[in-house]
């Protein structure tokens, strides 16, 4: 197991599956304690399982990254509970495939309040812990979907 993160705390969004559980794990092997930060319970205890190794930390925290304030809870329990928050992968995403004709308001304002507003208001509640340490390191991920139209 690596120790290039040893002491290190790492948010992970949308931890649960796919790309952010890949996350995670790997951010885990190289030695940092995470916070699973997923809507999904069962996902996300699932992950938090698999990242317990030795001297391995691992919190669940459900989140619904839409909402500041369950974002502002998120930050305060990684805080509290890890001590610290060295790192943030703004993950969650979603894809909702339509035609551009019957995509609806509450159909776009799902895709942006998930795939931009949270990655910004994530990253703000994250900052005054990581000004505070003067340290810290965000990462956020995108999908080519957000580049490539599509024809349904």
């Amino acid at each position: 197991m690596g120790q290039e993160l040893a002491s290190r705390v790492a948010i992970v969004t949308g931890a649960g599956r796919g790309i952010g559980r890949a996350t995670a794990l790997e951010l885990a092997r190289l030695g940092a304690d995470i916070a699973v930060a997923e809507l999904d319970r069962v996902t996300a205890d699932r992950t938090a399982s698999e990242l317990k190794g030795p001297g391995g930390r691992a919190l669940v925290l459900p989140t619904d990254v839409t909402s500041p304030a369950a974002l502002a809870g998120m930050v305060e329990r990684t805080k509290g509970e890890l001590g610290r928050i060295d790192i943030l992968v703004n993950n969650a995403g979603i894809y909702r495939a339509a035609a551009t004709l019957e995509v609806t308001e509450e159909h776009w304002d799902s895709v942006l309040d998930i795939n931009a507003k949270a990655v910004f208001f994530a990253s703000q509640a994250v900052l005054p812990v990581m000004i505070a340490q003067k340290r810290g390191v965000i990462v956020n991920l995108a999908s080519l979907a957000g580049k490539i139209g599509s024809k349904t």
